[in-house]
């Protein structure tokens, strides 16, 4: 499964996504100390520094959680002095190629009075982290079957000019009828029609995930780390001239 190196230079700035969704369109989701920045808790559990080899990004991240505070960071496999890596997890990151992108009928958009039924699918399927407010960060859109939420696809992560597609989901009594890969179409169709280009995220080991992204029109770009990271003693940013 080769690695793509398309569109290196547009991309670039996917190698920090968080980051450059902070610091971009997410700003007003953002809490923020200088070169270290997070979502606010009932949002997304994730966080982002400016430079994983800046000792002054973390002194300012360790200010952002506090003592004993913990953070959730990709790229990192050694944490810094003062923090210790609690656990890690390997994912891939897939940008649109040639994908299809098309509105789907049946698709409903989702908003805060759906959130209990999402979480309730979320919880059934594991699709990765879904919050309270995770709704408020982009569109989502999903097929009802009787009143119930059956099928999930929404937007994540936002930096400039990209979107993160997530939360992609089916009830197990519903799979194999196609319709995550119509909730993905229907959520790209959003995305490219304000000039943006999809992206997403899958776990390593989710071979069946990653097979379906790509005959969709999805290319491998990266493979990736994301790490748990705890403070373990107070980060001091010395002091410069």
């Amino acid at each position: 499964m080769p690695v793509s190196t398309v569109d290196a230079t547009s991309a670039r700035i996917l190698d920090n996504p968080a980051w450059a969704a902070l610091t971009g369109p997410h700003t007003h989701f953002a809490e923020r100390i200088g070169h270290a920045a997070r979502y606010h808790p009932d949002v997304a559990p994730f966080h982002a520094v400016s430079d994983g080899d800046d000792p002054r990004a973390w002194a300012d991240l360790a200010a952002l959680v506090g003592p004993g505070g913990a953070a959730s960071v990709r790229g990192v496999t050694k944490a810094p002095q003062g923090w210790e890596v609690v656990r890690t997890g390997h994912g891939v990151q897939l940008v649109d190629t040639a994908l299809r992108a098309e509105p789907d009928p049946e698709a409903v958009g989702l908003g805060p009075d759906d959130v209990p039924d999402i979480l309730d699918l979320v919880a059934r399927t594991e699709p990765g982290p879904f919050l309270p407010r995770t709704v408020e960060m982009g569109t989502y859109l999903g097929i009802r079957h009787r009143g119930r939420l059956i099928a999930l696809a929404g937007e994540r992560l936002r930096p400039p000019g990209w979107t993160e597609i997530s939360a992609v989901c089916t009830d197990p009594a519903h799979r194999g009828r196609g319709l995550a890969t119509r909730l993905v179409r229907a959520v790209a169709a959003g995305i490219k029609e304000r000039g943006e280009r999809p992206f997403l995220h899958a776990r390593a080991d989710n071979a069946t995930a990653i097979r379906l992204y790509q005959s969709i029109g999805f290319t491998l770009r990266r493979r990736t780390v994301f790490s748990l990271v705890r403070l373990t003693e107070a980060a001091v940013l010395e002091e410069t001239a």
